[in-house]
């Protein structure tokens, strides 16, 4: 066997032990979650005894970094961290969020497509995703309201 045969059998036996330690100690990787109640506290830390940070409405979505006793440790839109408590979030389906200060609310995919009424969605109003054409997301609203709105205006996970 070479020694290169051997450096490349060695690096993979390393990346394998690698994978393995991670698996075996929790360790998580980032993941999509959305608010599935009505309303959500958003805290300093992982207890009720902390702080709110900011009160959340249903969509809402966030980046999962950790969790602890039945909480998550979440980013937001903005990059800021936060606590929320697991059972108020769903990772079943992705949301979205407006990361604008206002998005156009369309009646399909595409600026073609007519404008809504009431539309437009200011910064921070939050949608479930239920599909897309392109880089045009179909979004509905916690009061069952949908409209279509280009992938620049919003935060989805």
């Amino acid at each position: 066997m070479k020694a290169s045969e051997k450096l490349q059998e060695r690096f993979c036996s390393l990346l394998m032990i690698t994978a393995l330690i991670m698996i075996i100690s929790g360790i998580q990787t980032a993941s999509a979650l959305c608010v599935k109640s009505n309303t959500a506290n958003l805290r300093y830390g992982p207890s009720k005894k902390y702080q709110k940070t900011w009160e959340v409405y249903r969509y809402m979505p966030f980046k999962k970094l950790k969790s602890k006793h039945g909480w998550y440790r979440v980013k937001d839109v903005d990059g800021d961290i936060h606590w929320i408590y697991s059972s108020l979030t769903t990772s079943r389906f992705r949301c979205a969020v407006v990361k604008k200060k206002s998005a156009p609310l369309h009646s399909g995919p595409g600026v073609k497509y007519s404008k809504l009424k009431w539309g437009p969605a200011q910064k921070y109003y939050a949608f479930k995703v239920i599909g897309h054409k392109g880089r045009w997301y179909h979004l509905e609203d916690a009061a069952g309201g949908k409209a279509w709105i280009y992938k620049r205006f919003i935060w989805i996970q």
